[in-house]
């Protein structure tokens, strides 16, 4: 779940809690072939059958309602398989050539679930691990602090925490099944929100922020000028008036952050790129023309500031996809579609013709720097 779904979850469940009723959570935990959402992905589902956030496009989310009006009901979890190809008795004609299988749990209040909402509530790192055969138990494994809850013995406990701290770990931390001690677990991936910085309040800036807020990333945006840095243009992120020569003393980058270097001032952009250089975030893109990057590199290198070879590899310029973007919309749908597309460990190309997975990672042209 990004942090806009989650937010929509939790709202949600907090409405029902308030109405005094009970409500199901709804979990993709295996994906067969083609299929519109990965492992992970969560819905809500009220006591009169109505949810929010999604699992497909619409198409089984009235299925999995059903079934979860059962499990409120009885208090008992269920995991059901759709068979979403167009050729199959038990299919449900979407023609997906692909199946999944969802995992429906009533929402409790137990140990395990309230620390769970927390981890969506403060967009923490941790991994929700469940057993999937016999006692319905589960486990949150955090980084550098102990676990909460418990899988059946000490010796399933142990090896789940392995497998989870791998998966934070990973490059591209995703959610799955796997088998541990002889057992079969899910693991649900929780993030931190990915981190953008955006170096330039300018008008362009506007949509470039506004649409990394609606995908879930926790944005920040720099500039040297108050009269740029209105509330207003930029909802949701965080604004920082700082000078140019002091960022080190303003900005954070946190582990795997994003940043685009937009100030269209050729003495801003060469400091914001040198703190860039500096910092060793896990992608830089510049706005303009390649020309206009080498000369501020060139600059940057009289100076004595050269990025070693990891960090010139995560420098993008010209930034983006290649959209024919010209307006400041287009210009930060492509700019968003690189990063998403190398923070998933995608190239970004053309999906037409495309007969493997969607959801599977064929590997970017340059892999995202997780730190």
């Amino acid at each position: 779940m990004n942090r806009r779904e989650a937010e929509r979850y939790l709202s949600a469940l907090a409405e029902v809690r308030a109405a005094g009723g009970r409500a199901a959570s709804a979990t993709v935990i295996r994906v067969h072939g083609s299929a519109y959402r990965r492992e992970g992905a969560r819905m809500l589902v009220r006591p009169d059958g109505t949810y929010v956030c999604a699992l497909s496009g619409g198409c089984l989310e009235p299925a999995v309602a059903e079934v979860a009006a059962r499990v409120i009901a009885s208090g008992e979890p269920a995991t059901v398989s759709y068979d979403l190809a167009d050729d199959s008795i038990w299919s449900l004609n979407i023609g997906c050539s692909g199946a999944v299988d969802i995992r429906i749990e009533p929402i409790g209040e137990d140990e395990v679930t309230t620390a769970w909402l927390a981890v969506l509530e403060n967009a923490a790192p941790a991994v929700l691990v469940t057993r999937l055969s016999g006692p319905g138990s589960r486990r949150i494994v955090f980084p550098g602090a102990a676990s909460v809850g418990e899988l059946g013995d000490s010796t399933l406990d142990a090896a789940a925490d392995a497998a989870a701290d791998a998966r934070l770990k990973g490059t591209y931390a995703a959610s799955g099944t796997d088998t541990c001690a002889g057992v079969e677990l899910f693991f649900e991936v929780n993030q931190s929100p990915p981190v953008l910085i955006v170096f330039g309040a300018g008008q362009d800036a506007v949509p470039l922020v506004r649409q990394a807020w609606t995908l879930g990333f926790e944005v920040t945006v720099v500039d040297a000028r108050a009269a740029y840095l209105q509330d207003e243009l930029f909802t949701g992120a965080r604004l920082v008036l700082t000078s140019f020569d002091d960022l080190a003393s303003a900005v954070t980058l946190p582990r795997g952050t994003f940043v685009v270097v937009m100030g269209h001032h050729m003495e801003r952009d060469r400091m914001a790129l040198r703190f860039a250089f500096v910092q060793e975030p896990a992608y830089i893109g510049v706005l303009g023309p390649r020309a206009r990057y080498d000369k501020l590199h060139a600059t940057l290198a009289d100076q004595g500031y050269v990025p070693s070879p990891a960090v010139s590899e995560r420098v993008h310029s010209p930034i983006g996809l290649a959209l024919g973007a010209e307006a400041p919309e287009e210009v930060a749908l492509s700019i968003l579609g690189e990063i998403l597309a190398i923070r998933s460990g995608f190239n970004g190309g053309f999906l037409a013709g495309e007969t493997g997975s969607l959801h599977r990672a064929s590997g970017a042209t340059r892999a995202f720097a997780a730190s």
